[in-house]
């Protein structure tokens, strides 16, 4: 079963994006270790709650760089929720910068008529990079759950694999590009949608690993 590193930075409900890695055929590994990351077949970066202490827990712990090295790597790499938004340069709702591997910022929904924020519960994906690995043996339109009153703004379209409506907004609900993925929903709260695409981002660790 492959390992994967599951950063361990303050800011996440690791104990159910573990369940679900385990249910998906993999093992688990809370670290904060630098070495461990690198050891591990591939990282989720999970997280919930702000922008600020996030990317500050993370930088206290050493781990900016260590996270930039395994992507770079081409090590398969999952950030989930606000393991996505930190890969960004920047967020409306803080003032640090973020790790900017990916180009493009962090914005709030808009208020309107009809629609709470945060954009809570049970939504549908617009697959926009519809062979993504993400997505294999999923509906066309599936089902997540999600808690964000945040989205993120990719420059370039092209790295966006899914997205999301919510009142008038359409929103970046997934990225992908070669080794790195992140997802805004939460598959871990996403029943066997989630489920499955855990178990399809471990299937990609488990092409990768050496026979």
């Amino acid at each position: 079963m492959p390992v994967i590193a599951v950063v361990d930075y303050d800011m996440g409900n690791l104990h159910s994006v573990c369940k679900g890695l385990e249910k998906a055929g993999a093992t688990p590994k809370v670290t904060y270790s630098a070495k461990e990351l690198e050891q591990a077949d591939a990282i989720v970066l999970p997280g919930v709650g702000a922008f600020d202490p996030a990317v500050q827990h993370l930088r206290s712990r050493g781990l900016e760089q260590p996270i930039k090295d395994v992507i770079a790597s081409g090590k398969p790499f999952l950030g989930i929720c606000l393991g996505l938004q930190i890969l960004f340069e920047s967020s409306d709702e803080g003032t640090q910068p973020g790790l900017g591997i990916v180009r493009g910022k962090v914005r709030r929904f808009r208020s309107e008529a009809g629609i709470a924020i945060p954009h809570m519960g049970w939504n549908q994906l617009q697959l926009t990079q519809s062979k993504s690995i993400l997505w294999e043996h999923l509906p066309s339109q599936p089902w997540v759950y999600f808690v964000h009153s945040y989205y993120v703004d990719p420059i370039e379209p092209q790295v966006r694999a899914a997205t999301v409506t919510h009142g008038s907004q359409t929103i970046t609900a997934a990225i992908a590009h070669e080794n790195l993925m992140a997802v805004q929903f939460h598959p871990e709260k996403s029943s066997n949608i989630g489920l499955q695409v855990l178990s399809n981002f471990v299937a990609q660790v488990r092409e990768k690993i050496p026979a």
